[in-house]
């Protein structure tokens, strides 16, 4: 089938590159030039697994081209993905959706046929019916034009599997105005449908706040996990060993129930914020107030740990040398957007401390935001002469660290383990003074 993909972010790109592997013909649409540019040449503007790859493949065999013409697409195909950004409002919780409405306004007078518009940003619910009737007003083919949701559920570091092995599909539909919106993505998932993905179809009030719901349930899971672990701060227990015996519980499950700095990124901060704006604005916001709390435990972990390795530094931070092992928000991305690796590398900067980082791709996205702090290009560079090593980010490379390959390194042997990804008995049988957020 051919289609066109608006928007060549992390989503765009992604979905453009994975609806050309399925074998469709696609086009990848951005008003940035020079983002157009670099995939046309096979350059993924961002790190994530396997991606590049499938790009050049998909490039090679003339399945996937992108542009900045917004006629061009209007032409190339009827079936239109929106993959735009929605980011926090500046000075506020709400979602910023002027992206995706520069998208329609666009796109609307371009539709002479009938076309349908698959929205798949995060967006407030409410968004896809009110765009609904931006379109059919703005477009020649008016009433023709039909609007659907399909919620992306991408991890950072999985896009590519979870793009075209998802554990489920969910299509919104307009059950107001029928159209064909169901049976023309059952054709573009085909061979994911044919794998026994389930395939869940909605309205779009549902299908918009499937996506809020999952977010916000997955965040309160993480800020439960580092509640429980400022009790166990108290108490001597030990977090890591409670979450495992929690996770036996098949209603509970151990994924996510990970106490540590907690979670960042482009995604769980800003959509729990915008869900509790959107029940603002319906007057139901008591119903997510819940999610204030989430909020606020997440960023207290930021604090503790900074609080941890200044106790750990006998004269505190002032012109103590720390290590922080870790840039991106998680591994596997090199995405530092409100990243508790470089939030804590640069409040301990701000006490005093001379602070090294080292990230084994989000070196460049770091120096961009946080100039002022040292970079190293590898771990052990980063750890000479440290007074404290900060594991911040769980890559594979830090988590299988051993004491023998530091011991030589720092200055002091103490070790904060802010995800709590090493074995404290084998740190601490080494001599090493190990600390752990709930340990």
């Amino acid at each position: 089938m051919k289609m066109t993909v608006f928007g060549t972010g992390y989503l765009g790109a992604t979905h453009a590159v994975c609806m050309a592997e399925l074998g469709h013909d696609v086009l990848g649409v951005d008003i940035d030039q020079s983002k157009v540019d670099k995939l046309s040449r096979g350059e993924v503007p961002f790190f994530e697994p396997g991606l590049t790859d499938m790009l050049e493949k998909n490039l090679e065999s003339g399945r996937l081209r992108f542009t900045t013409s917004y006629a061009d697409a209007a032409d190339f195909a009827d079936i239109h993905f929106v993959g735009v950004g929605t980011p926090q409002k500046k000075g506020e919780y709400g979602a910023d959706l002027s992206h995706v409405h520069s998208v329609i306004d666009l796109l609307a007078p371009l539709l002479r046929r009938p076309s349908l518009i698959v929205g798949k940003s995060t967006v407030p619910v409410g968004t896809a019916a009110a765009l609904g009737e931006r379109l059919r007003a703005g477009a020649p083919a008016g009433a023709a034009v039909e609007v659907a949701w399909n919620p992306e559920f991408l991890r950072e570091g999985h896009a590519i599997a979870d793009t075209l092995r998802p554990d489920r599909l969910v299509l919104g539909i307009d059950r107001d105005r029928p159209g064909n919106a169901e049976d023309v993505l059952r054709e573009v998932y085909a061979a994911i449908l044919g794998a026994g993905v389930p395939f869940l179809v909605t309205d779009l009030a549902t299908s918009e706040l499937v996506k809020g719901s999952a977010n916000a349930f997955l965040a309160t899971k993480v800020s439960f996990i580092n509640a429980i672990a400022e009790v166990c701060e108290a108490t001597g227990a030990d977090v890591t060993m409670l979450a495992d015996a929690l996770g036996y519980d098949d209603r509970i499950g151990r994924r996510f129930l990970n106490a540590g700095l907690g979670f960042g990124g482009g995604c769980l901060p800003k959509d729990i914020r915008a869900f509790m704006a959107r029940a603002g604005e319906l007057g139901v916001d008591q119903a997510l107030y819940f999610l204030r709390e989430v909020d606020s435990i997440n960023m207290r972990r930021r604090t503790k740990a900074v609080e941890l390795v200044t106790a750990a530094c006998d004269d505190g931070l002032l012109g103590a040398n720390v290590s922080v092992l870790g840039a991106a928000f998680k591994p596997e991305s090199d995405d530092v957007r409100d990243s508790p690796a470089l939030n804590v590398a640069g409040m301990m900067q701000l006490h005093g401390a001379a602070v090294t980082v080292f990230d084994p791709k989000a070196m460049d996205n770091s120096r961009r935001l946080f100039p002022t702090l040292h970079y190293a290009t590898s771990t052990s560079d980063a750890c000479k002469n440290a007074d404290v090593v900060l594991i911040a980010t769980e890559w594979d490379e830090f988590a299988s660290l051993v004491p023998a390959d530091l011991d030589p390194l720092v200055r002091r042997r103490v070790i904060v383990d802010a995800r709590n990804c090493l074995d404290p008995e084998v740190w601490r049988a080494a001599g090493w003074n190990y600390r752990g957020l709930g340990r």
